[in-house]
Formats: C-alpha cells, structure tokens, sequence
C-alpha cells in the first residue's frame, strides 16, 4: 500500500471501533464521516487514472477532471441514503455534510502528506477554507435533492442540475485559488462567504442533524 492507503487504514481503524460502540443518529454520523473518506480515497484513484488516460497534468486534471469525479464521489453515498433508507427529509440533509467533512479531512491529510507541514498560515487558509468548499458544494446538493425528493419527476433531473451545480462551483474554486493574488484570495474567501449565505438561508435544514 501507499502512504495515503496507510494513513487512510490509521484514522479509519479507531472510528470503526467507535462505531461499534455507538447507537442511534451517532453512529450514522460518524459511519457518513467514514463514506466521506473513503470517497476521497476512491476519487483520487479515479482522477488519477483519469488523467492519466487523457495524458493530462496534475494541474490540468485537478481544473477538469477533479472537481466532476469528485463531487460525483460525494455524492453517491447520500443518493443510496436517500433511495435505500427514505429518511425524512427534514433530517437528510445533515447527513451529506458530514459526508463532505470526512471527504475534506482526508484531502487535508492527504495535502500535507505531499506537500509538509512548516508553512502554518498557509495550512491554516488552505485547509479551512479547501474544507468550507467541500462542505458548502455537498450541501448545495443534499439541500436541493431534499427539497425535490418528494416529486419523482424532479429526482433525476434535479439529481444531474444539483451535481452540475457543486461541480462548477468547486471547478470555480479551483481555477481562482491557482492563480495569483488579489485572485487566489477571493478564490479562498468564496466558500466562506457561500458558506455562511447558506447558513443564513437554510441553516433551518442542518439543525436537525443529530436526528439522522
């Protein structure tokens, strides 16, 4: 195995045992943490043979090829949740977020893996606001997708217009932190600022995640 494999096997080790002593909504908590890292793990993989395919970069491939495979990774997990286990829809939506949380950890994780840890403020930057994307694109997803369950005509279509949607959001992000300032910063104040819109506006849909 590669050192992200090891480092993966290391975190998720002590959260399956945690699940085992746990019941109720903290246990799909934290089971969701999990999906979330393991579809980071997965995306890579993809991206990577992606790229490779296509005889891309890495800097090309994390612009186009990244933020579609990833965001579809996401997003899987929370359709099954849907199709499978029909929550209620006022609880469904805090699921994706801690979906996207244990994607965002492990990218973090994954980052420092390859690029070190002595630049703090730059960690600091990178990793919350690289993490308020992640969250604030599944969110933009779970929130919609639960607003359309009810109406079967809507699923599919709203399925492809939501992925769509958190995809070019996270291509967006991409693209404005990988150039140079002023861009790269407003690049990095996006999700951030995107993030506390939607806890302003539909912050009604998360507080209820406990239930899940």
């Amino acid at each position: 195995m590669n050192a992200a494999e090891n480092i993966f096997v290391c975190l998720a080790s002590p959260l399956l045992l945690a699940v085992l002593c746990l019941r109720g909504a903290r246990r799909r908590m934290l089971l969701f943490f999990l999906c979330g890292m393991s579809a980071c793990l997965l995306s890579s993989y993809i991206s990577a043979f992606l790229a490779i395919s296509s005889g891309m970069d890495s800097f090309l491939a994390s612009l186009e090829i990244s933020p579609i495979v990833e965001e579809s990774m996401k997003l899987f997990p929370f359709l099954f949740y849907l199709l499978v286990f029909e929550p209620e829809n006022d609880y469904a939506a805090g699921s994706m977020l801690m979906i996207a949380a244990g994607f965002a950890t492990f990218e973090n994780v994954c980052w420092l893996l390859a690029n070190g840890a002595s630049d703090l403020p730059h960690l600091l930057i990178r990793g919350l606001c690289t993490g308020a994307m992640h969250i604030t694109a599944g969110t933009i997803s779970s929130i919609g997708l639960v607003s359309l369950w009810n109406r079967l005509y809507m699923r599919a279509v709203g399925t492809l217009g939501l992925l769509s949607l958190s995809v070019t959001f996270h291509a967006v992000y991409n693209i404005l932190v990988s150039q140079a300032a002023p861009v790269s910063v407003f690049g990095y104040a996006l999700p951030i600022l995107t993030a506390g819109l939607l806890l302003a506006f539909a912050g009604k849909k998360l507080v209820r995640i406990d239930s899940v």
